[in-house]
């Protein structure tokens, strides 16, 4: 599917965290329903890969960008966006790091704890896992949110989840 929109924010008190978006025409919201699309993945301007999931509010559906992804691409509010989706086939909906899909496979306890997470929640510690650039940092973390899930019998704990990380990054420097 192919639309014309623009970069457009949210304003308001609810507005301060994530306000960046690409409005859905309307035509285009409904084929995406119509289908029972949640997650898409497309090229925006041009730039292909990227993966999104569909928000909806009482105005309209629309697309939530960060502001780094804005400025990876020079937008600015009002940009005019040339947008192409299609369905987003990836089982997380983001690609599974290398790192953590070894842990993963290693232990089975923790493979199972992952999977019975939320889809969400998986791509949330994916995310995690995705953001650091060295292999052994990507590692620290794979390991800590292993120990984690296996401390916590797969219940998600962040504040905790936290604590656990930067355990392991002490002992990563230490090395």
């Amino acid at each position: 599917m192919k639309f014309t929109s623009s970069l457009a924010q949210f304003t308001g008190p609810s507005a301060k965290v994530y306000s960046l978006h690409i409005p859905i025409p309307a035509d285009i919201k409904e084929q995406i329903r119509a289908q029972g699309w949640k997650r898409v993945m497309g090229s925006i301007n041009g730039s292909p890969g990227h993966q999104f999931g569909i928000m909806h509010s009482a105005a309209y559906d629309y697309i939530l960008v960060s502001k780094k992804f804005t400025q990876k691409l020079n937008l600015v509010v009002g940009t005019a966006l040339t947008v192409e989706l299609q369905k987003d086939e990836s089982t997380y909906g983001m690609e599974m790091p290398e790192e953590l899909s070894e842990m993963l496979n290693q232990d089975p306890l923790t493979n199972d704890y992952f999977h019975n997470l939320t889809p969400g929640k998986q791509r949330n510690l994916i995310y995690l896992v995705t953001q650091v650039k060295s292999t052994k940092s990507r590692m620290a973390k794979a390991l800590a949110i292993a120990d984690h899930l296996v401390n916590a019998q797969g219940k998600l704990d962040f504040k905790v989840l936290n604590e656990r990380i930067k355990f392991y990054n002490q002992q990563n420097k230490l090395k």
